[in-house]
């Protein structure tokens, strides 16, 4: 499957930018994860990190599930695949199966999609438990762009060690 990377609107709404950066970064880990095999995938960068593209993805879908259903939303759901939002947990990928990241990272970004669609403003408030705070929807908009545009770094190195891929 080839992934279509939309472009970042030039002018627009402050929300219809915040949409259009996220879904950008949101495809650039898709792009960065195509065509290769399970092994490249849970290719891990250098002792001692655990660091993969597969537990990138992994780590993304707890993410997306944790601001966007957990807190914005208010959802009492589990995380996926930890207790404590551990991110060594989400990177151990010796056992991971590559569909189930890739779907579990894709139905999270679907409900993200839609719980921000309902939410009628960017200055809608929502309770962080974790961190006993109060957050606003464009501070987890903006904070899931800073999250992707970090790891999507990571992803820009673990793919060039991996087949000397690089940019997209």
């Amino acid at each position: 499957m080839t992934t279509e990377r939309a472009a970042i609107p030039a002018t627009a709404s402050e929300r219809e930018m915040l949409r259009g950066y996220l879904d950008f970064h949101r495809a650039t880990l898709a792009m960065k994860c195509e065509g290769l095999t399970d092994d490249e995938l849970r290719r891990q960068s250098m002792p001692p990190s655990t660091l993969s593209l597969l537990g990138l993805v992994r780590h993304m879908a707890e993410v997306e599930r944790s601001w966007f259903r957990r807190i914005v939303a208010g959802e009492d759901v589990p995380l996926i695949w930890s207790d404590s939002f551990d991110f060594q947990v989400a990177h151990d990928v010796r056992g991971a199966d590559r569909q189930e990241a890739f779907d579990a990272w894709r139905a999270e970004i679907e409900h993200a999609r839609r719980i921000e669609a309902a939410v009628e403003s960017l200055d809608t408030l929502a309770h962080d438990r974790r961190k006993n705070q109060t957050v606003s929807l464009r501070m987890v908009m903006l904070h899931m762009i800073h999250e992707y545009a970090r790891h999507n770094g990571h992803a820009d190195f673990l793919r060039e060690g991996i087949d000397g891929t690089v940019g997209f």
